[in-house]
């Protein structure tokens, strides 16, 4: 990670609703090449509408986000298409498509971009699928798969480009303890191995304290707290101390 260059990302004052409810008031954060930031928030902040927002799956009511100095907001759909190559997706579901088996899973976006010879697909699955640890099971189909299993099966989908940035919706949602380390490990493993910027929205703070470089906390729409992981250990501030101490506020009778 490197701070002290240009933002890959640059995201200022974003707005956004859904119906009369205001989810993002002017969001607004910088994120560096080659890092991994873990996003944090109570569950309904806008977390996963926000990651949304960095492919063009929704547009903001107003804001900016620029890509590598480009802004992105204002594309329609065959413009946004290069940028959509260059960032990878994982949906906290996998979002597998259950008629087609692990290959043609992790084919499908190549497809999708015209790629038709059957050695060059076929090189690019295996290569993908070995990256998380998934080799031999490309026959198999979704329904046949653990949850882990499904994940790391998308996520072979979202690098097999490869991207430059990697999204992750509550990667470890759902997994048990074990699980849940192997894809933090993953996730630290393809930031080393393709130099990507990971963004990963997460509950899970044994999963934030693995993987982060930085971490920023989501609250009311804003972005409350950008700070390393040691920082988000030792601040005193109580909206911060109640979300990672994992505290309400009420009192129990």
């Amino acid at each position: 990670m490197n701070e002290l260059g240009l933002p890959l990302l640059k995201v200022r004052n974003l707005v956004q609703k859904i119906g009369p409810q205001e989810i993002l008031r002017g969001l607004s954060i910088d994120i560096f090449a080659g890092e991994t930031l873990v996003l944090l928030g109570k569950s309904g902040s806008g977390k996963s509408v926000f990651l949304r927002h960095l492919i063009g799956l929704m547009q903001p009511i107003s804001g900016s986000i620029s890509f590598e100095g480009d802004e992105i907001t204002t594309l329609n759909e065959r413009q946004l298409e290069p940028v959509r190559r260059r960032i990878g997706m994982l949906f906290q579901d996998g979002a597998l498509f259950d008629s087609m088996n692990v290959f043609d899973n992790v084919a499908f976006p190549l497809r999708e971009r015209g790629e038709r010879d059957p050695k060059t697909i076929a090189e690019k699955v295996a290569q993908s699928l070995a990256m998380v640890k998934m080799t031999g099971h490309d026959k198999k189909m979704p329904v046949n798969l653990s949850g882990g299993m499904r994940k790391r099966v998308a996520l072979a989908r979202a690098i097999i480009s490869p991207p430059s940035v990697i999204l992750y919706d509550e990667p470890t949602a759902g997994l048990d303890p074990i699980v849940s380390d192997s894809i933090n490990k993953l996730i630290r493993q393809l930031q080393k191995e393709l130099h990507v910027t990971s963004i990963v929205v997460t509950h899970d703070m044994v999963s934030c304290f693995r993987i982060a470089d930085r971490v920023a906390l989501l609250n009311e729409g804003c972005i409350y707290f950008v700070g390393s992981p040691e920082e988000l250990k030792s601040t005193p501030d109580p909206v911060i101390r109640d979300f990672v101490d994992g505290r309400s506020g009420e009192t129990i009778y």
